[in-house]
């Protein structure tokens, strides 16, 4: 086995330690797999190895506890096992490492979090998501494991699921499937896009509409707003909600998400703006509050969203007019105690005062009486109320000087 920037002394020793142990298979899988295979049959470029995945069918703490051995902590760092999923994270000559004891999943009910039982190779091939990513490389022999036609579908540019329940199992690999469209140039098969299809037609499940957060399947809510994190800060965002919308499968998160004409306006703004991608994305909600509970996405961002519904109303029925001087913009705002966030949300939502609101964002909120407390207190103002009053009055009439 030959990788591209890997050391031989790194992989021989991985072969050694395995023939010591008694493991009869380690293999490497995942990405690195599918991007190797892209790379020498297709000329895409090499990227490098950001870490290597590695199946074993039988123990892998037994697998890392004698590579230590063998190689001595010199060599091998960062040892860290993981019990109860089976694996091993850990450095070998400084190239990160996890090792995997070999599984086979059942989906209990569709969208619950998997039962985990000890395999094969094959049966932890037929696990992944598509057939791209259940490739592996025999370290042994060298030889190259695709049982599911993943190098005809890399040759035609094609995201094939692994099995006709792929989708409703685990409804999250419609957002890997959009990631990696994305990022390698490929679209979902006929035979893909329809289970998609037969998901979104039973979608939403009743945990999706109205229900409260916990009665939704095991951490499938949270899975969704991990594998949308990835996508917006991993891979290129346009491009692969693009694909979402075109598979119709923004519903997911929410169906006003699906019916979003403004959304790539809104995510620009956002992201000039250095706010966090999601909830701009989630700003065009039907009700942002209501999604941001469900995906249980951080909860300062909650509190932002939780605003933008209430501050609409206020911009509609009691914000000032748009002809209304910088001062009575900014204290009118300030007085109502919107969050910075909530007010950079609302500009990217573009309502008819949008160019009022960015520019408190921008500026008249950094701007202050040209006098500070003391100064005042040192010219003879007495502290007080009024001292405060005063330094408001000069602060405005400064904001004013802004027209």
């Amino acid at each position: 086995m030959d990788l591209p920037g890997v050391p031989s002394v790194l992989l021989d020793a991985l072969r050694d330690a395995a023939c010591a142990c008694g493991e009869p298979r380690l293999a490497l899988v995942g990405g690195v797999v599918r991007d190797l295979m892209l790379h020498r049959r297709h000329s895409r470029p090499w990227n490098g190895v950001p870490d290597l995945d590695w199946v074993v069918e039988g123990d892998a703490q037994q697998l890392a506890a004698v590579l230590l051995e063998r190689c001595g902590p010199h060599r091998v760092r960062s040892v860290q096992p993981h019990a109860a999923f089976g694996t091993v994270a850990l450095h070998l000559d400084e190239v990160p490492l996890d090792l995997a004891m070999a599984r086979q999943e059942l989906y209990p009910e569709p969208g619950w979090n998997p039962v985990v039982q000890p395999g094969s190779l094959e049966t932890d091939l037929l696990r992944r998501d598509f057939t791209i990513n259940a490739m592996a490389l025999d370290l042994a022999s060298g030889e190259l494991l695709d049982p599911h036609g993943g190098l005809e579908d890399l040759a035609a540019n094609r995201l094939e699921f692994l099995h006709q329940n792929s989708v409703s199992d685990d409804p999250t690999r419609v957002i890997r499937a959009a990631r990696y469209g994305a990022r390698l140039g490929m679209d979902l098969s006929p035979e893909a896009r329809r289970q998609v299809e037969r998901t979104m037609d039973a979608w939403p499940w009743t945990w999706h509409v109205g229900d409260a957060p916990e009665a939704a399947p095991p951490a499938l809510a949270s899975r969704l707003r991990m594998e949308v994190d990835r996508l917006l800060e991993h891979e290129p965002w346009p491009e692969a909600l693009n694909l979402l919308a075109d598979w119709g499968a923004m519903a997911l998160l929410d169906p006003g998400l699906q019916d979003d004409p403004e959304r790539m306006r809104r995510l620009h703004w956002g992201q000039r703006m250095g706010l966090p991608l999601l909830p701009v994305w989630l700003a065009g909600a039907s009700d942002p509050a209501a999604v941001a509970r469900r995906l249980q996405i951080p909860g300062q961002q909650q509190q932002w969203l939780n605003q933008v519904l209430p501050l609409q109303a206020w911009l509609s029925d009691q914000a000032p007019s748009r002809q209304a001087s910088p001062g009575e913009w900014t204290m009118a705002l300030e007085q109502r105690g919107w969050s910075p966030e909530t007010v950079a949300l609302m500009v990217s939502l573009r309502p008819l005062c949008w160019r009022q609101l960015l520019r408190w964002w921008g500026r008249w909120r950094l701007i202050q009486s040209p006098e500070t407390a003391r100064q005042l207190i040192a010219d003879g103002w007495p502290s007080g109320p009024a001292l405060g009053e005063e330094l408001r009055r000069r602060r405005r009439a400064r904001l004013d000087q802004c027209r």
